[in-house]
């Protein structure tokens, strides 16, 4: 069984501060401990250069020389050496024959009696240091030879206490600790500084809490159906899951770049970078369609980013715009179903009043009506599927007070589908029939024109409404949008699925200013093997 860390239960923040902390500790006592021990080095050192230039200076004097051959050389040396030791602050100054006789001695009791310690090479003319113990306890000192001429007839000893040089040592020490002291304070406020940061980044969690939140969250993000998101305060994407990868076709060095740097639609951009919260509204990335939420991401209060969701409706709306043009063409025929009963009620009526020869006249002439405009529109479009939808958008068209007209000739739609072809005209034909519904004019017109040639067919729709501004004409194609209702309402859905069918198709739109005096939409359409 695993044993539990001792700091396992701490948060990240406390495990830092107590690290650091040790590391402080750890780093001034070892500072402390490698200065105290340098300070002693260097202060026994400081010792024995001291000694070494005393017993020099002693042993140089003309009197030391010439007191050593004269019949008593303590009454000259004595005096002279305690002036010399308390002159140069030392603990002993020591002045002996070659037999190691002492002539002086801070105890004049010592004085006749052998020296204590080594001599080293000193008789033979060198200068002799070493740490002994003698009378007056360990000391650190130099022996210095006294010579006449080249011949040796005297040595100089020159000692320092170590009781005398660790004094001095606790001095410096203590201005060591001070300073450690300092370092330390430093160091330990640096650490609460640095872990009172932390803490506040990591919300005062443990590792574990952290390590569980990232795989969690990681696991979560990447699992989901949904595209996410995550930007921060300036727009730039911080995470993003595998599936808004897909959707947006987004690069592989996508985080921390702006969002608006990423080729997204201006629409879109302009959703994800708002800081207010918006549901489900559409827009177009590429050739697909999305469903897009936006929600400010807030951490106690206050706003760290946004999360932007993303789904895709592609086949969803398209299914959804194929049966709203079903459902329409289903009206259009049940109008043309109520025009001819209420004719075939007043051919009958005509008929039970005795007025046949009337009621002839009246269904001939409905007649001719009737197949004057389906020779046009079969006249112009070959396909009998796009034929019938213009029929019924004809018979609406009447119904509604608004004179479509269909002009052109296409007699091979070629390899476009028909149901791209129905999405087209039908979305681009009720967008104009809205354009005119409101107009004030008398008249309201509605043409469409109908053109192929090298296998590019080119549908154009042109109408006598209100038309768009060159603002509105900038945003129309880039997301679902429409001047009849707001964003996310559900409608403006027909002209994204007309980019959509265009985009497949390598086509495009354009909206320009229609003849009739509102807006015309072109759609080029070129088919597969033409590319």
């Amino acid at each position: 069984m695993r044993r539990p860390r001792p700091l396992a239960g701490l948060s990240v923040a406390r495990q830092i501060l107590l690290l650091q902390v040790g590391v402080v500790v750890v780093l001034v006592a070892t500072a402390i401990g490698l200065t105290a021990y340098d300070a002693r080095r260097d202060a026994r050192d400081h010792a024995t250069d001291r000694a070494v230039a005393v017993a020099q200076a002693v042993a140089d004097a003309p009197t030391v020389r010439e007191a050593v051959a004269s019949p008593d050389p303590t009454a000259v040396l004595q005096p002279y050496a305690e002036q010399v030791r308390a002159d140069t602050d030392t603990d002993f100054v020591v002045v002996m024959n070659l037999d190691r006789i002492r002539y002086t001695h801070p105890d004049p009791e010592n004085i006749g009696k052998p020296f204590i310690g080594d001599l080293g090479g000193a008789p033979e003319g060198r200068v002799f240091t070493q740490e002994a113990t003698g009378t007056l306890g360990p000391s650190v000192r130099a022996v210095v030879p006294v010579r006449d001429g080249d011949e040796v007839v005297a040595l100089v000893s020159v000692g320092i206490t170590i009781s005398d040089i660790d004094r001095a040592l606790r001095r410096d020490v203590l201005v060591i600790l001070l300073c450690a002291g300092a370092v330390l304070a430093l160091g330990l406020a640096a650490a609460g500084l640095v872990s009172r940061r932390l803490r506040r980044m990591t919300h005062g969690m443990g590792e574990r809490e952290i390590a569980r939140m990232y795989e969690y969250f990681s696991a979560v993000l990447h699992a989901v159906r949904e595209g996410l998101l995550l930007l921060d305060l300036d727009g730039r994407v911080e995470l993003v899951n595998d599936e808004a990868r897909r959707l947006l076709d987004l690069p592989d060095d996508v985080i921390g770049r702006p969002v608006a740097d990423l080729g997204l639609a201006p629409g879109l951009v302009a959703a994800a970078l708002g800081r207010t919260a918006e549901s489900d509204d559409l827009y177009l990335a590429g050739d697909r369609m999305l469903v897009v939420s936006t929600a400010p991401a807030l951490w106690e209060g206050r706003e760290v980013g946004s999360v932007v969701s993303l789904r895709d409706h592609t086949e969803l709306r398209s299914v959804t715009g194929e049966l709203d043009l079903v459902r329409r063409l289903t009206e259009s025929l049940r109008s043309q179903n109520h025009e001819a009963a209420n004719r075939l009620h007043t051919v009958v009526s005509l008929i039970e009043m005795g007025r046949p020869e009337e009621a002839v006249d009246f269904a001939t002439e409905e007649l001719q009506v009737a197949q004057l405009l389906a020779d046009r529109v079969v006249g112009a479009v070959d396909d009998p599927v796009v034929a019938a939808l213009l029929l019924g958008k004809s018979a609406e068209a009447a119904e509604r007070g608004i004179d479509l007209a269909v002009t052109g000739s296409v007699s091979d739609t070629g390899t476009l589908p028909r149901r791209d072809l129905v999405t087209v005209l039908g979305n681009l034909v009720d967008n104009a029939f809205e354009a005119v519904a409101d107009s004030s004019g008398d008249e309201r017109r509605v043409t469409v024109h109908l053109e192929r040639h090298d296998g590019v067919l080119t549908i154009e729709v042109e109408d006598s409404g209100a038309g768009l501004d060159e603002e509105d004409a900038a945003r129309v194609l880039d997301r679902g949008w429409t001047t009849k209702a707001a964003p996310g309402s559900g409608r403006g859905l027909g002209l994204a699925l007309v980019v959509q069918v265009a985009r497949r198709h390598d086509g495009d739109v354009t909206i320009g200013r229609s003849s009739l005096g509102g807006a015309r939409f072109t759609v080029v359409l070129r088919d597969q093997e033409s590319g």
